[in-house]
């Protein structure tokens, strides 16, 4: 979620449900849980480590949100999006944009190009506009519906920096610190020369999410912790700056924030490295025959999948962790033929390696030939594509601008 917002975000399908909510079901007050989270709050900036700590508390709302959440006629609500950052792959596809198509249809969904993550780390300036406008014409041609889905750049909604910033004022170092990818990538690129940005990325996609009071966000491994951050500083906002103190500067009171639940990504959901099983597909990788890009030709496909990466064992198999290379590929071709696991094991258990990689280049060549052609038309088509950037930004800054106007409200500013 390249990173999706949500970076490498995966999607989850519609009959996958939310995260129980223990506090729910235990009957906590709504008091009691603010003092906790607080009190949590307060271990953190004081040093201590909780670095164990997982995120499960409930969905914490207005009572006039929540009344309209259990409205048949208002659809619950779903952001993602992936950088424009390196050529979208396979993993990108089947990990979140191929759900996107079916989450549209029954969700409230708003996809946009992280334009902003994008420069986390060092980038070419020339090209980060072709790849954004690129990355939004592929989610077009993959079947995003801009009748029923907003499609829009992130920086076309300035509302996303200012409520970064506002949220940073009340985000603790210490949670930032103890991110896993900072502390990854920040190795990788030589803790003296990275930027601040790096650091504080997680509070910019907490903005990206609480911006447009999300009820879910998709998730993958990768993201668990970015989205604990954001639950977390959901609630400790609402704390600190809604209820009853919000209400006597002239506010609705209650949350601010809602509080997003997670959507977990179906298994097979993460596709793997074509030239290492147990790293996930990646557009920062530096060989790039270890990802099939969604524009790569007929041949290219081809040769990929004749030169990845397998093994020794004879037939075909999921599931054995002794063959992780094998589980992927399976688990691709299961994905991109529509078929069931159960299906793709019996018709594949008996195949050597050279039948079965004919099978799934000629699978991936007919799957994504139909999103190549669409891509043409449609990158060929400036002012189309425009036009859907634009009145999806519209849309979208509709929605940012009352939660922005809300919090600035609550955090007592002078109105403008």
């Amino acid at each position: 979620m390249g990173r999706s917002i949500l970076s490498n975000m995966l999607i989850l399908t519609n009959s996958c449900s939310a995260l129980p909510s223990p506090l729910s079901r235990c009957g906590l007050g709504s008091r009691r849980l603010t003092n906790s989270v607080l009190s949590r709050h307060n271990r953190v900036g004081q040093g201590n480590s909780d670095a164990g700590f997982r995120c499960c508390c409930s969905v914490s709302v207005s009572e006039s949100t929540a009344q309209e959440s259990n409205t048949s006629s208002i659809r619950k609500r779903i952001v993602s999006g992936v950088q424009p950052t390196g050529s979208i792959h396979l993993g990108n596809y089947l990990g979140a944009i191929k759900n996107w198509i079916e989450l549209q249809n029954t969700y409230e969904t708003l996809f946009f190009i992280v334009d902003l993550h994008a420069i986390t780390l060092p980038y070419d300036t020339q090209q980060l506009s072709k790849a954004t406008r690129d990355t939004a014409a592929l989610y077009l041609a993959c079947g995003i519906d801009t009748s029923k889905a907003s499609v829009f750049v992130q920086s076309h909604v300035r509302a996303h920096v200012e409520l970064m910033w506002l949220l940073s004022s009340a985000t603790p170092i210490g949670w930032l610190n103890r991110m896993i990818q900072f502390k990854e990538k920040s190795r990788k690129a030589g803790d003296e020369n990275v930027g601040v940005a790096l650091l504080t990325y997680p509070v910019l996609m907490a903005s990206d999410i609480l911006l447009y009071q999300s009820d879910f966000v998709p998730v993958g491994e990768d993201q668990k912790q970015h989205l604990e951050l954001t639950r977390e500083l959901a609630e400790r906002f609402n704390y600190l700056y809604g209820g009853r103190k919000w209400k006597k500067l002239g506010g609705r009171g209650g949350a601010i924030f809602k509080v997003p639940e997670p959507l977990i990504p179906p298994a097979g959901a993460r596709v793997m490295s074509l030239t290492d099983g147990l790293s996930k597909m990646s557009k920062s990788a530096p060989s790039d025959m270890s990802r099939i890009n969604l524009l790569d030709t007929k041949d290219v496909i081809a040769n990929k999948v004749k030169r990845c990466k397998t093994d020794s064992y004879p037939c075909l198999e999921f599931d054995n962790p002794e063959r992780p290379e094998c589980n992927n590929l399976l688990s691709v071709y299961q994905l991109i033929s529509g078929k069931t696991k159960e299906e793709v094991a019996h018709e594949c258990k008996d195949m050597n390696w050279g039948t079965f990689k004919a099978l799934l280049a000629d699978a991936l060549i007919d799957h994504l030939h139909p999103i190549q052609v669409r891509y043409m038309e449609i990158i060929s088509d400036s002012t189309y594509l425009d036009r859907v950037l634009t009145e999806g930004a519209t849309k979208a800054s509709d929605i940012a601008d009352t939660t922005l106007n809300n919090v600035y409200q609550a955090m007592g500013f002078l109105h403008r």
